[in-house]
């Protein structure tokens, strides 16, 4: 099965996790970048990212070209933003809506804090889909690298 793990990063920890599974499971990889760069510290970084996240919003990205058509399957990653999903993933969703309806979707969180099974609800939604195939948490797996934690990610999405 060919897989596509499309990920948003603010911090590095998506991007940790979403490479650490593509090397386990042979996948390729997009990350997804927002022409407005959010503030990546301090209170900032809370206001304006939670606000968009919260508000829905869907802004717009830089070029990312990408043929679905060539994948089976599709694994999102997000950071989890006032309980909801990284806005740019939303405009991915809003952009690839068709496409991905004839994919195998699964989906990974990562979180500070909390929110991540309320995220992954409004993914759902985003998508119009009742479940993933899979589904994973990850804590700061970047920030707070252990064995443990890689143990989780690499046991993700393996099945």
């Amino acid at each position: 099965m060919k897989t596509l793990i499309v990920y948003y990063s603010l911090q590095g920890n998506t991007e940790y996790a979403a490479n650490r599974i593509a090397e386990n499971i042979g996948a390729d990889t997009l990350r997804l970048h927002s022409k407005k760069a959010y503030k990546d510290k301090g209170f900032a970084k809370f206001l304006s990212g939670g606000r968009s996240a919260i508000k829905q919003e869907t802004p717009e990205l830089e070029d990312c070209d990408v043929d679905l058509a060539a994948y089976n399957r599709v694994i999102f990653g997000f950071p989890v933003w006032a309980s909801n999903i990284a806005p740019p993933l939303r405009t991915f969703i809003a952009e690839h809506q068709a496409e991905l309806r004839e994919k195998e979707l699964a989906a990974f969180a990562t979180q500070g804090g909390s929110g991540a099974p309320k995220a992954l609800v409004k993914l759902k939604d985003a998508l119009g889909i009742d479940a993933f195939a899979a589904e994973a948490v990850f804590i700061e797996p970047r920030a707070q690298q252990s064995e443990e934690t890689d143990a989780a990610i690499d046991a993700a999405f393996t099945a």
